[in-house]
């Protein structure tokens, strides 16, 4: 595997690869990689000849200074993972690469970046944008992967691509979860030992809404959800909601439609978490 920190550099080595007719598949992450980030590699390794993951914490997508500066940066066992899951490419800039000037560039996503993070986080999903955007015109891949954790974020994502008239696949994969059922993220490592403990609700309860959900309406079950995380000591619940899986606007009733997802977001101490879960069609 060769670590690239140059857009420039980068380009060179994809134009060979290319000439060459290789596939190219893309994992964009911010680092501090788990077995949720070497899922989307191992994927992108089995459908293209080159595999690029971008390791890049990315400021603008930040609205919390202390969240930026907290965020856990491990590149070089990152690189360690990478190379031993058949990565091809590290591109692993420095910020004055990606901005070498502001990006004043504003999107618009609506309705979808005006629901749950993107009311949570202004901007965020502005900032998010801007670094995917850019890192596929420098990547230029045939396909792309995200992890569903983050399913707003790969609804906006795909939406961008339509918007930029980009000529890639976005492939979307399952959430890789602890053994004890918490969602992979790179913010768990952050958690103090008892926080760990304690996040392992957010799953156990998603989970158990799946069957009492069977003999419930939807407004019923959404309130078994936020009064089970309320009666957690040490979360601090930012929204819980049910929304079509495509317009990820909230629905009232399980009968509005056949994409049903429940989405939540939270603190456990000071440490931010979401998840998510997919209401069986048979409701």
């Amino acid at each position: 595997m060769k670590v690239v920190s140059t857009i420039s550099e980068l380009r060179d080595e994809l134009d060979v690869c290319r000439a060459l007719g290789k596939s190219i598949g893309f994992v964009p992450t911010m680092g501090a990689l788990h077995r949720g980030h070497v899922s989307l590699v191992e994927r992108s390794v089995a459908e293209n000849d080159i595999t690029v993951v971008s390791i890049f914490v990315n400021p603008t997508q930040f609205n919390d200074k202390n969240d930026l500066k907290n965020y856990p940066r491990t590149l070089e066992a990152d690189c360690a993972l990478l190379e031993g899951v058949g990565a091809t490419y590290a591109f692993a800039p420095e910020v004055s690469e990606m901005y070498p000037e502001p990006d004043t560039r504003v999107f618009s996503f609506s309705p979808l970046d005006t629901v749950m993070e993107g009311a949570c986080r202004p901007g965020h999903f502005n900032g998010v944008a801007q670094i995917v955007s850019k890192l596929f015109y420098a990547v230029e891949p045939h396909k792309a992967y995200f992890g569903e954790k983050d399913f707003q974020q790969l609804a906006i994502i795909r939406k961008m691509v339509r918007q930029l008239n980009l000529n890639l696949e976005i492939v979307g994969c399952p959430i890789v979860r602890e053994d004890d059922g918490l969602a992979m993220s790179s913010r768990n490592m952050l958690l103090t030992a008892e926080e760990r403990v304690r996040a392992v609700n957010i799953s156990r309860i998603l989970k158990e809404s799946l069957e009492y959900a069977k003999e419930h309406t939807l407004q019923e079950t959404k309130k078994f959800v936020e009064e089970q995380i309320a009666a957690i000591d040490g979360f601090v619940p930012e929204y819980f909601q049910i929304v079509d899986g495509n317009t990820l606007q909230q629905i009232e009733s399980w009968e509005d439609s056949d994409y049903r997802v429940g989405c939540i977001a939270l603190f456990c101490g000071k440490i931010r978490l979401i998840d998510n879960i997919t209401y069986v069609a048979s409701l």
